[in-house]
C-alpha cells in the first residue's frame, strides 16, 4: 500500500461538527451490516463529495477502519478539493486492469483513513462499474473495513450510481437547500429504490443560517415538548 499526505480541511463551526457527529451516529446506528455506503447526489455541485470526505473522516476519527473510494469516474474532484500535489493512481486504472489494488490503495495520514481516488477519466465509464472486479473489490474490502464510503457521480445525469448502489448496502442522498425541486429529488429516489437498494436517508447540504434558525424553531415546536426544550 502506497501513502499520502492530506492537507489538513478547513476547520467547522460548531454547527457543522455536530451536524457530522450526528450523521455519523445515525448510520452506526443502521446496523452492523451497514458497512458499505454509496453517497450520490440529483446534480452536479451539491457538495456530495466534500460531505463523502468528511463522513468518512468523522467515522474515521471515532476510531473505525474507513476505506474511503472515489467511484466518480465521469468527473471527479477529490485529488483538487484535497490539494494532492502528485499524480496518483486510481479505480479506473485497476478496473482495466493496469494498476494492482496494491498500486492505487494509498493509507493516508489521517489516522484509520485509506483511500481508493478515481484515476484517470476513462472513455467508458459505466462498463468499468458493471465489470465483475468492481463487485468483488467491495466485497473483498468489506472484511477489511468498518466502513466503505463510495462517492458517486449525481444520479440525476447518469446512471452510475444506480448501479454501483446495488453493490453497497444502503445509499445516501445528498440534497442542496433551495437547490433541488421536489419532482427531481423523487424521480432520483425513484431509481434508487428501482433495484434492491436501500435508502438510509438524505441530507440537506448548504443550510443557510436563517433555514438552519426555521428548522431548529419547527424541531423545538414538534420535539420540544419531549426533550424539555
Amino acid at each position: 500500500m502506497q501513502s499520502i499526505k492530506i492537507e489538513k480541511l478547513e476547520d467547522m463551526n460548531y454547527r457543522s461538527t455536530e451536524a457530522y457527529n450526528t450523521l455519523r451516529t445515525n448510520i452506526q446506528f443502521c446496523g452492523k451490516d451497514i458497512k458499505t455506503i454509496c453517497i450520490t447526489s440529483c446534480t452536479p455541485n451539491e457538495g456530495k463529495s466534500l460531505v463523502s470526505f468528511r463522513l468518512a473522516n468523522s467515522l474515521a476519527e471515532s476510531g473505525r477502519k474507513v476505506l474511503f473510494l472515489d467511484a466518480d469516474l465521469r468527473k471527479s474532484v477529490l485529488a483538487g478539493r484535497l490539494k494532492i500535489d502528485k499524480g496518483v493512481l486510481g479505480l479506473s486504472q485497476y478496473l482495466s486492469g493496469i494498476n494492482t489494488l496494491e498500486e492505487v490503495l494509498y493509507q493516508s495520514n489521517l489516522d484509520n483513513l485509506d483511500i481508493i481516488f478515481a484515476g484517470p477519466t476513462p472513455p467508458n465509464p459505466l462498463d468499468l462499474i458493471t465489470k465483475p472486479s468492481f463487485q468483488e473489490l467491495i466485497c473483498k474490502q468489506r472484511e477489511q473495513y468498518d466502513y466503505i464510503i463510495i462517492d458517486t457521480p449525481p444520479l440525476g445525469i447518469v446512471i452510475d450510481s444506480a448501479t454501483i448502489a446495488e453493490a453497497c448496502d444502503g445509499t445516501i442522498l445528498v440534497i442542496q437547500s433551495n437547490s433541488i425541486s421536489y419532482k427531481l429529488a423523487q424521480k432520483v429516489l425513484k431509481q434508487l429504490k428501482k433495484g434492491t437498494c436501500h435508502v438510509l436517508g438524505v441530507i440537506l447540504n448548504k443550510v443557510g443560517l436563517k433555514q438552519r434558525n426555521y428548522y431548529g424553531k419547527q424541531y423545538n415546536k414538534y420535539y420540544g415538548k419531549y426533550y424539555g426544550t
